[in-house]
């Protein structure tokens, strides 16, 4: 994906050129950099995320010389924005504003239109990214600055590591999770960022001070991390008055301390071996996870593999995976409501799959893209869990349930024509993101109205990526097993095992169809000749009488007739026979909102019904698979239906018929070198 041009954020450089320019009496604001990282993917759209951006800038400026801390987002927005900026407990007022718009001057300079980005300064620190991040505390990629030059003697290297210790420990109960203290020549602060928590504190600064420690004997050294950041010099860089009696946040004094570990290495020296070989076994295993990609700075904004989430606290959440906690059921699992100790709401997935010892190395680039996947109209893997061969996903929650539900559900025709039509531009925009703007191609390969969950404002999220599917850049198709529901699915794709982004542009059109008629892409209580919804439509195109496939339930009065024949049209676009002459995802958009009235030509469709017949006319990517394609035409009479099917220039029984066509799904199925992408899922997760 080319970068894209870099929008200024002109309030915010404003605000950072006049605080620069005008004369104030400024002590320290510490603006000396000391770490900078830009996300390699821009944000999209980038015009709508610069503007979100340049609000929670804005807000976060207003908020922080109150508490020296803020967060901001814009989370509703067409591109939402999340930012954190927060200075050092002895950084403050018009000091740490002034740190701020240093920051702020430098990374919008530095990252332009990339979606997530961080500027650490030895006085305050800011992040910002396209999601939701105030709970992370330590990623891979947290590193030491280490500065000066080595102290003579040993009293300076015992009294940093000392200090350092006992920052650690104590700053986790601190107020405001910060404290500065000194002691034998030595000065240091630590600092977690307050969202984390005191356990994500402790966790984080266990981290900085293994890292810091590594600085020591130089005189000047720093550690810094997502959620934390630590520092230590040979000369004092904070207010006397600033530092902190640490001796309060201490569990207990050091010589009980000493007693009980001399009383414990005299009572259980075997115990202490074996957690200490269990330990070392432990950190080889989560460091070969957590190994960072090269190039990142904090992970913050790269490549990450999902949260792993303890199974325990999920069943916990979940209630024991109670029915009562049940919201829906899938081919690869049921679906529960979840309360996280936190309070949040989320959706978990509880899979069952086989381990396989060939799974972990071809699924892992895989699934750490599907997890990176960012975009309003798509939902979110939070993380995961595994016990054995149980797999649990974390996504999002979504209130209003799946948009099937609205449309032939309890809840059919309570959506409006503003909403249905919303629904449509936010599902194509999900799938432009997936298919065109992310830097590989995502084949959802599975797109349907039960895949579509709607938010508590209705807007769209695209589901259930477990069938996801990358396309090389150098691909045009891949060849590969029938995966996905009949009725939605391209003919070149459940027949020949031919896989290109046009296969979601097909399943989209028929999903379309759905939400303009209220019906079923198969309904098999309707009439032979009605049941097939894309049929259907196609009929009533060809009779110029579209306006005929319009639920009844819609107030007329709420949508233009003929913007409703455009909107079918598309639809007739996305679903063609040839694949070539299908749009793409980002011209379905444009076609969507574009108020120009030009006439569409779409051309006949095909489909596999129910039963995987192929109905209509087919044609393939290529004119050799054309070749082999088969036409079903359905004749109807007093005493029931029959098909004729041509192969070829031969004319074959439906028996004759149907054992070709699990000759063909069998030969794809051959084909297949992958396994659906919820089985890699699960090597990241830990129980």
């Amino acid at each position: 994906m080319h970068r894209m041009a870099c929008l200024p954020l002109l309030p915010a450089l404003v605000l950072a050129l006049a605080s620069a320019l005008a004369p104030s009496a400024v002590a320290d604001p510490q603006a000396i950099l000391l770490n900078l990282g830009c996300s390699q993917y821009n944000a999209t759209p980038t015009a709508a995320f610069l503007v979100a951006l340049n609000s929670t800038f804005a807000k976060l400026r207003a908020n922080l010389s109150a508490g020296g801390f803020a967060t901001a987002s814009e989370p509703r927005a067409a591109a939402p924005a999340f930012a954190l900026a927060q200075c050092r407990p002895y950084v403050t007022g018009r000091d740490c504003v002034a740190c701020f718009d240093a920051a702020a001057a430098r990374i919008r300079a530095s990252c332009g239109a990339a979606n997530g980005g961080r500027a650490i300064l030895d006085g305050c620190v800011i992040r910002y990214e396209s999601a939701a991040f105030f709970d992370q505390s330590t990623l891979p990629g947290n590193t030491q600055l280490c500065n000066g030059s080595a102290v003579a003697g040993g009293g300076f290297d015992g009294a940093v590591r000392a200090l350092i210790g006992d920052l650690a420990a104590a700053v986790p109960r601190a107020p405001r999770l910060a404290a500065a203290a000194a002691g034998a020549g030595v000065y240091a602060m630590a600092q977690c960022v307050e969202t984390v928590g005191a356990g994500g504190c402790a966790q984080c600064l266990q981290v900085a001070s293994r890292n810091i420690g590594g600085c020591s004997p130089n005189s000047d050294g720093r550690a810094v991390d997502a959620g934390c950041f630590m520092k230590y010099s040979d000369k004092r860089f904070f207010p006397a008055n600033a530092t902190v009696d640490l001796a309060a946040y201490l569990r207990s004094g050091k010589s009980r301390g000493k007693g009980a570990i001399i009383g414990g290495i005299l009572g259980g020296v075997a115990f202490l071996l074996l957690l200490g070989l269990l330990a070392l076994l432990w950190i080889r295993r989560s460091r070969k996870l957590q190994k960072p990609r090269r190039g990142d700075i904090l992970g913050a904004t790269e490549l990450q593999g999902p949260t792993s989430f303890y199974y325990h606290d999920l069943k916990v959440a979940t209630n024991n995976f109670s029915e009562k906690n049940k919201l829906g059921e899938g081919g690869f699992g049921d679906v529960f409501k979840g309360l996280l100790k936190n309070g949040k709401t989320v959706a978990v997935k509880r899979l069952t799959v086989m381990q396989t010892s060939r799974a972990k190395a071809d699924f892992e680039s895989e699934v750490k893209l599907i997890s990176n996947v960012h975009h309003r109209n798509l939902v979110r893997l939070l993380g995961c869990s595994r016990k054995g061969s149980e797999c649990l996903l974390v996504y999002e929650y979504m209130a209003n349930n799946s948009l099937d539900k609205f449309l032939f559900g309890e809840r059919r025709g309570t959506l409006n024509w503003k909403q249905r039509f919303n629904i449509i531009v936010g599902m194509a925009r999900g799938l432009a993101y997936l298919h065109e703007e992310f830097h590989v191609c995502i084949i959802h390969r599975d797109i349907k109205s039960s895949n579509v969950l709607l938010d508590d404002d209705f807007q769209p999220k695209i589901a259930d990526f477990g069938l996801a599917r990358l396309l090389p850049d150098d691909h045009s198709h891949l060849s590969t097993k029938f995966a996905g529901t009949l009725g939605y699915t391209a003919p070149e794709y459940a027949i020949h095992g031919q896989l290109s982004e046009k296969v979601d542009t097909y399943s989209f059109g028929v999903v379309i169809l759905e939400i303009i008629s209220g019906r079923k892409s198969n309904d098999t209580r309707l009439e032979p000749e009605t049941q097939y919804l894309l049929e259907s439509a196609w009929k009533l195109y060809e009779n110029e009488n579209l306006i005929s496939l319009v639920d009844e339930l819609l107030n007329r009065e709420e949508y233009k007739p003929e913007e409703v024949k455009k909107i079918i049209e598309i639809a007739l676009l996305c679903t063609q026979s040839a694949v070539a002459s299908r749009p793409t995802m980002s011209e379905v958009v444009v076609l969507l909102l574009s108020r120009n009235s030009s006439e569409l030509q779409p051309t006949r469709p095909t489909f596999i019904d129910s039963t995987s017949r192929v109905r209509g006319e087919t044609s393939s990517s290529s004119s050799s698979s054309a070749s082999r394609a088969t036409v079903s035409i359905s004749q109807f009479s007093a005493r029931g239906d029959t098909t004729l099917h041509f192969v070829g220039n031969n004319v074959i029984s439906d028996k004759l018929w149907w054992m070709r066509q699990q000759l063909l799904i069998q030969s794809a199925n051959e084909r297949e070198d992958r396994k659906p992408i919820y089985r890699g899922l699960c090597w990241f997760c830990m129980g």
